[in-house]
């Protein structure tokens, strides 16, 4: 991470984006979850710089929220460079990612 902090870059994480209330009756429906960090983070995504560079952290932590994020780009006619998988993160999304070519090994990356 000491490497992307280098760089000239937009580095986003949800649970840092400041986000409305959201009232206990939505939190308790299955999904709410990923439906509050969508709506923060496509407020951000779509308010930023065109091909304005960004790390995101904690984001997607699931597949609906990587499977949403590339329409997302898809919208933008933006495409990623590269993913770096953390330890814990989710299967379903370090396999789309593989899939789609974009999982980098992070070996080369560590100071």
């Amino acid at each position: 991470m000491n490497w992307t902090r280098s760089l000239n870059l937009e580095h986003v994480s949800p649970p840092r984006l400041p986000r409305p209330e959201i009232s206990r009756r939505w939190s308790s429906r299955p999904g709410a979850g990923d439906a509050a960090t969508l709506a923060t983070v496509r407020r951000w995504f779509f308010a930023r710089k065109p091909d304005a560079g960004f790390v995101l952290t904690d984001f997607p932590a699931t597949l609906l929220q990587a499977l949403v994020f590339d329409e997302w780009l898809d919208a933008r006619d933006e495409t990623l460079h590269g993913v770096l998988a953390g330890a814990g993160a989710d299967a379903a999304v370090v396999g789309h990612y593989h899939t789609l070519g974009l999982l980098r090994e992070t070996g080369g990356l560590a100071a």
